[in-house]
C-alpha cells in the first residue's frame, strides 16, 4: 500500500521551511545561501521556493541525475559524500533525507549561526547531541503539513484514500 499523500503534502511542508526560516534567521531569504540535503519531492519543492523568494540554493544529493536535475534548474550541486568541509558557507541546511548525514563531523564544519532545518521524518537527518554540543540551533520540523496547513494536508490524506480505494475497485 502506498505512503498517504507524499506529493500532496510536500508543498505545505516547503511553506512550512518557509516560515520556520523567517520566524528564525535573523537576515532575510533573500540574499541568503541555503542548502538543501536530499532532492525527493520535499526537497525539489523546497529548494524553488526559496529560490523563488532570492535565496541562493544549493542542493546536495546522492544520484547524479537528481544533481543534474538541480543544476539544470538553477541550483548549485554537491554529492551527499563531499559535505564535509564545505558546510561553513551556508545561512541555513534543510535537511530532507531520514537518515542521519550531519553527523558530529559535518556539523563542526557548519558556522555557530547557521540554522540547521531537519525536514525528515523519524530517525532524522541530524546528529541532535552533537548539534547541541557545537552550540547550533537545529529545528526538527516534524508534521509541518498538520501544524502550518491543517486543512489542506487533511483535504490530501482524503483524496489520497479516495483515489487509493478507485485503484482497488471501490
Amino acid at each position: 500500500m502506498q505512503k498517504l499523500c507524499p506529493i500532496a503534502n510536500a508543498l505545505p511542508t516547503a511553506e512550512g521551511a518557509i516560515q520556520l526560516a523567517m520566524e528564525h534567521l535573523p537576515i532575510t531569504i533573500h540574499g541568503s545561501k541555503v542548502l538543501i540535503i536530499g532532492f525527493g519531492r520535499v526537497g525539489r519543492l523546497t529548494a524553488q521556493r526559496f529560490q523563488a523568494l532570492g535565496a541562493r540554493v544549493s542542493v546536495a544529493a546522492r544520484k547524479y541525475d537528481q544533481l543534474a536535475w538541480a543544476q539544470a534548474m538553477g541550483f548549485g550541486g554537491e554529492h551527499l559524500a563531499q559535505l564535509k568541509g564545505w558546510l561553513c558557507g551556508y545561512d541555513l541546511i534543510v535537511n530532507t533525507v531520514p537518515v542521519q548525514i550531519l553527523g558530529r563531523e559535518e556539523l563542526e564544519d557548519v558556522k555557530a549561526d547557521c540554522l540547521i532545518l531537519d525536514l525528515a521524518s523519524k530517525p532524522g537527518g541530524v546528529d541532535l547531541g552533537a548539534a547541541g554540543e557545537l552550540g547550533l540551533t537545529v529545528i526538527w520540523a516534524l508534521s509541518l503539513p498538520g501544524k502550518v496547513a491543517p486543512i489542506t494536508a487533511g483535504a490530501a490524506i482524503k483524496s489520497t484514500i479516495y483515489n487509493m480505494l478507485r485503484e482497488i475497485g471501490f
